[in-house]
């Protein structure tokens, strides 16, 4: 049975769109080599096409899904990408059609059995499954890092929903299906402004989660905190992600 939406992220679509760290090249190309074919990719839960247009570079055609039909009217029309709001757990594709399933950053959101049968139903023989997720930024400077990590962790600890753990444990803890493939390690990394960075913190759920219970801005009371250790708010300091990624080959 379908899982009901959780649609934390409609609200913030526009932000979402513009401050999401990008993912590494690197990733899709290892992607696209474990692929037999490169014909379809169906990126589910693509949000703004944080992802699709990756894929799309790498595939011939790409579907992209998502249940939010805000996130969806944020991704960028690409010649390659067919946009459609649908849930997880049904695509609209046909059977055995697609050579690569990729959802990154929302596998926590799913109902997994539902999903997983979708994905069996329509990957070709030998197609891909690959889900990805990150958790919390990192700084080389540890006065900056230290009030990041005490803001995500302490002062958003209440306002993060339960399926964070699920992140924070990199998927290990989710079930998977069909045999696993051991794949190399990625990292995510940008080079941000403090302005960024903030755009960024704000489209976290929490952080507006904490504003509609609060009616206060905590991201710009962040900024207030980290201006001192950041110095010119117009330099870019270089942020880092750990990516945990997870895939398998349909026999």
């Amino acid at each position: 049975m379908a899982a009901a939406f959780k649609d934390h992220f409609s609200r913030l679509a526009a932000t979402y769109a513009s401050y999401r760290p990008r993912y590494p090249a690197a990733l899709f190309d290892y992607l696209a080599k474990s692929c037999r074919r490169r014909e379809l990719a169906w990126d589910c839960a693509c949000g703004s096409a944080q992802a699709t247009l990756d894929l799309a570079q790498r595939f011939d055609a790409v579907l992209a899904t998502d249940a939010s039909a805000a996130q969806l009217a944020a991704a960028p029309a690409h010649p390659k990408v067919r946009y459609r709001v649908a849930p997880a757990e049904a695509s609209g594709l046909a059977a055995a059609s697609a050579d690569l399933v990729t959802v990154a950053q929302a596998l926590h959101w799913f109902e997994l059995a539902s999903f997983y049968a979708e994905v069996d139903r329509v990957l070709v023989r030998r197609g891909v499954l690959a889900a990805w997720t990150y958790g919390v930024l990192h700084l080389d400077d540890a006065r900056i890092d230290r009030v990041i990590q005490e803001f995500y962790g302490n002062t958003l600890k209440v306002y993060w929903p339960p399926e964070r753990q699920l992140v924070e444990s990199g998927y290990r803890t989710l079930p998977f299906v069909f045999a696993e493939m051991k794949p190399p390690t990625f990292a995510m990394r940008e080079d941000w402004t403090l302005p960024q960075l903030i755009g960024y913190i704000r489209s976290w759920s929490a952080t507006a989660r904490y504003f509609e219970r609060n009616a206060l801005d905590a991201a710009a009371a962040l900024e207030t905190r980290l201006t001192p250790a950041w110095g010119d708010p117009q330099a870019a300091r270089r942020i880092s992600w750990p990516l945990s990624l997870r895939i398998s080959m349909k026999p």
